[in-house]
């Protein structure tokens, strides 16, 4: 796994000089989980990650604590911080004068993302309708960013159609630098993706996003608004414990570590763990891939 930034720390140079190890944080809501965040980093640290990566609220609503998180992780780490960015809710001069703070920064990686619409069910407003739309607009920016796009093995959740999903998918792709995958539990959904993708030309590294069970509505919530399948033997696997948090957090730790060990067996390009904003389950599964440092 790389652990050092090579030249600029672009995700995109990581990625050429082998596996990379990644963790995925979202803004904290208050002060106290703003603590726990700092904590919880500075916890992961030791594992060396190549990089992490920060969400984005929908509609850009934790726009200036994604920013602020990515900034000081930059400035204190060894390793870069990439904020996610998205379409929905933005004009293009509102994305520009946030490229012009992340390259004055030190940023040098972005997650494109088309985004969520606003939680209260209106319409998103907003001058972009695609992330491919976004990846144009922050590849002319003159900080030359490392971009990187979603993927989603089990198809984007408002798809109809899989040939025209691949099509689509393997066209961001073919703009970007590099994808990153929504949580999925399947090894067979993301083999698939990455074996239709080649037919199709596209060559781009998509790094497998692995989230560890921790709370078991958490789980199904985000599952149904992601479009993931939670197979059924682990929901009654969960569903055994639920009220346990130790024992649910033991499950998750088991089957993502076992997800992972398979992804890296089928050539998977690097792991990119959900951290969620805990470092409790993270660093057993990183520990028991071998994969820690030392």
């Amino acid at each position: 796994m790389s652990s050092s930034r090579p030249g600029s720390g672009k995700i995109g140079d990581l990625l050429a000089a082998g596996r990379t190890l990644s963790f995925e944080f979202f803004p904290p809501k208050s002060d106290e989980a703003e603590r726990q965040l700092e904590k919880t980093i500075h916890e992961l640290a030791p594992l060396r990650p190549s990089f992490v990566s920060v969400t984005y609220g929908a509609g850009g609503s934790t726009r200036e604590r994604t920013r602020d998180i990515v900034l000081q992780v930059n400035r204190q780490q060894p390793f870069p911080a990439m904020p996610h960015l998205t379409c929905a809710g933005h004009t293009r001069a509102d994305i520009r004068a946030l490229l012009d703070e992340y390259a004055a920064g030190g940023v040098h990686n972005i997650l494109a993302l088309a985004g969520d619409p606003p939680a209260d069910g209106s319409d998103a407003v907003g001058e972009f309708t695609y992330a491919t739309e976004l990846v144009e607009l922050v590849r002319e920016h003159a900080g030359d960013f490392s971009i990187g796009v979603a993927a989603h093995p089990e198809l984007h959740p408002r798809s109809t159609d899989r040939t025209a999903d691949r099509r689509y998918l393997a066209a961001k792709l073919a703009a970007a630098d590099f994808g990153i995958t929504q949580f999925f539990f399947e090894l067979d959904d993301y083999v698939r993706m990455v074996d239709e993708l080649d037919v199709l030309g596209c060559t781009t590294p998509v790094l497998p996003g692995v989230m560890p069970a921790i709370n078991v509505a958490g789980l199904k919530r985000m599952a149904a608004m992601n479009g993931s399948v939670v197979p059924a033997a682990l929901l009654d696997r969960l569903d055994a414990v639920d009220g346990d948090p130790e024992a649910v957090r033991q499950v998750g730790v088991e089957v993502a570590t076992d997800l992972a060990r398979r992804l890296l067996e089928a050539g998977a390009p690097g792991l990119h763990l959900y951290a969620m904003n805990r470092s409790t389950s993270v660093v057993p599964i990183v520990r028991d891939l071998g994969l820690a440092p030392g």
